[in-house]
């Protein structure tokens, strides 16, 4: 699967909800790794199903991973914030998760597909 990459704006915060509320339960399962160094280890050792980066985060961040999702080919989204995907977690801010595991990964993905906003994707710079 290619990488994706769109931006949050176009989604509606019931879908939002829904995507947080599923990366909740992910990480409940043992599923999410989060922090830049641990994600760049997982997307090499072919363990990440789903990157979700912050809106928030810094442009050298957000090319960083857009950049290594497409070389591993890992789908890849940009949306919520650094504080809605902490909360999600239960952790402090975080820039970058990783999802890994297919299950939970295909959710988000068929939800943000719900929301009809996979058609022209947005590139990060």
């Amino acid at each position: 699967m290619p990488d994706q990459r769109l931006m949050s704006e176009g989604i509606p915060s019931g879908i939002l909800s829904r995507i947080l509320s599923t990366l909740s339960l992910a990480m409940k399962a043992g599923r999410v790794t989060s922090g830049e160094t641990i994600v760049l280890t997982d997307i090499k050792q072919g363990r990440s199903k789903l990157l979700l980066i912050a809106e928030d985060a810094s442009d050298g961040t957000k090319k960083k991973f857009t950049d290594k999702s497409g070389s591993y080919d890992v789908p890849c989204y940009i949306l919520g914030t650094k504080e809605s995907i902490a909360h999600a977690i239960g952790k402090e801010m975080r820039s970058v998760v990783s999802v890994n595991d297919k299950g939970f990964a295909d959710t988000m993905i068929s939800r943000l597909e719900e929301a009809d906003i996979n058609g022209e994707q947005q590139k990060s710079k």
